[in-house]
């Protein structure tokens, strides 16, 4: 029968209530990122900002239907005879003198309605709607320039949980081989073949590599809060990674490259747009120097109440033109001009900032390639050289120092290994980066 206080112990250690870590891919983090980031609610909103003003241009094209209602009261001689005009009841004693000069109170209510229609404002409208419309592509692209540096930082952060957990691994090993040491060391001195320094300096290592699988698990740690922050979840939440992720190389040569980030980086696209959107803004202020003719229909109401027992109508067309302003609107223009040329070297110079960043990311990605699979076979060859020395040490005919140093140079070779692998990754997602193609689905 089972021992009913074993049974008690093992209720007490049983996590009731406690929730599982919830695990997630990297396609899932990416996703949870893209939806709940701060600077991608930032990015869409500038969107909506954006869209928001091509409508507003757009309206400019628009008539404007005004509506209105004046009530006023006044014994002005002069207000008083309009308002009995306007309400169409003027008497033959409202023209003695004395009625002139020393009216009564009247009180008029004045209803309108009036239709503005634009006609021709030298192409300003046009001119606005194409600088707003540019600046709509230019947001996006924004948005996905955005988007494809968040990628990378979920990435960052995905990958850094991996790595920390090969450093955990490393660690681990390291400390098994120095407790082994300890054993071995204690064993040797019991039976006069080694040294009490030797035991000592065994103690000391276990001891190093305890703090290392320290520093490792709280490297595990941190990586796991900055994709949760990165997530927009709660530190404290419950989760996991699964499986680690790898970008593919890019392939094709350093010239081919640099013409696809040319024609598809994000970031290059939405300068050409806010180049475009300061053309169509020089474009606006020229109009100014144009002619505008603009059409106004009105119907009015006017009486002593609210009614509409006496109305009239009126149609107007306005026809202007700024001759002389003293140089206002060419000052303007050359505003317009200098912002249009800042925009065009920006654009000149990120191009060739971009070309760059594309030759020296593909350059650093295949020399982590290189560096991979050369700290690959050095730990394979660090292995080997501990097992000999260490089979040398327990037969006395090598010191702990050589041994401890072989275990050293294997711990080393391990956690570069490690580092290698995520360079790996981090160097193929910066070259997609600089190519602006850092897509989940490209991962």
């Amino acid at each position: 029968m089972r021992n009913p206080w074993s049974v008690l112990l093992l209720l007490a250690a049983w996590p009731f209530g406690q929730a599982s870590a919830e695990t997630l891919n990297f396609k899932q983090c990416t996703e949870a990122a893209l939806s709940q980031n701060p600077d991608m609610a930032i990015s869409q909103a500038q969107i909506e900002q954006a869209e928001a003003a091509v409508r507003e241009a757009k309206g400019n094209r628009m008539p404007r239907l005004n509506l209105s209602l004046t009530a006023s009261r006044t014994d002005d001689a002069l207000n008083v005879f309009g308002a009995k005009l306007t309400q169409r009841r003027v008497l033959a004693s409202d023209m003695q003198v004395p009625n002139l000069n020393n009216p009564g109170a009247i009180n008029n209510f004045n209803s309108r309605i009036e239709l503005q229609i634009p006609v021709y404002n030298g192409g300003r409208v046009e001119s606005y709607v194409r600088q707003a419309q540019a600046l709509t592509r230019a947001a996006q692209s924004g948005d996905r320039m955005a988007r494809q540096k968040l990628v990378k930082q979920v990435l960052l952060a995905y990958q850094g949980v991996h790595t920390a957990r090969a450093y955990i691994k490393v660690a681990s090993e390291g400390r098994a081989a120095a407790e082994e040491y300890v054993r071995i060391t204690e064993r040797l001195h019991k039976q006069g073949m080694a040294v009490k320094s030797d035991s000592l300096s065994a103690r000391v290592n276990l001891e190093d590599m305890r703090i290392k699988l320290i520093e490792a698990r709280n490297a595990e740690a941190t990586a796991l809060d900055q994709l949760k922050l990165l997530m927009g979840r709660p530190l404290g939440a419950q989760m996991d990674v699964a499986d680690p992720v790898s970008p593919a190389l890019m392939t094709g040569d350093a010239a081919a490259l640099r013409k696809q980030a040319t024609e598809a980086h994000p970031g290059l696209r939405a300068l050409r747009e806010q180049v475009d959107a300061a053309r169509a803004a020089v474009d606006a202020v020229r109009a100014g120097k144009r002619p505008q003719f603009n059409v106004s229909l009105r119907q009015e109401w006017n009486d002593r109440t609210l009614g509409f027992d006496s109305n009239a109508y009126m149609m107007a067309g306005v026809l202007t033109w700024n001759a002389f302003d003293g140089g206002t609107l060419q000052a303007g223009v050359d505003r317009a001009e200098a912002q249009r040329s800042e925009l065009t070297a920006k654009l000149r110079q990120s191009e060739e900032g971009i070309g760059f960043q594309v030759t020296d990311a593909q350059r650093r990605a295949l020399e982590a390639e290189e560096r991979t699979a050369v700290r690959q076979l050095s730990v394979e060859q660090a292995e080997e050289a501990r097992r000999l020395v260490k089979m040398r040490y327990e037969n006395g005919v090598a010191p702990l120092i050589e041994l401890l140093s072989a275990q050293a140079q294997l711990d080393k070779t391990r956690a570069d290994l490690v580092a290698a692998r995520y360079d790996l990754a981090v160097t193929r997602a910066e070259l997609k980066l600089a190519v602006g193609v850092l897509e989940p689905d490209q991962i």
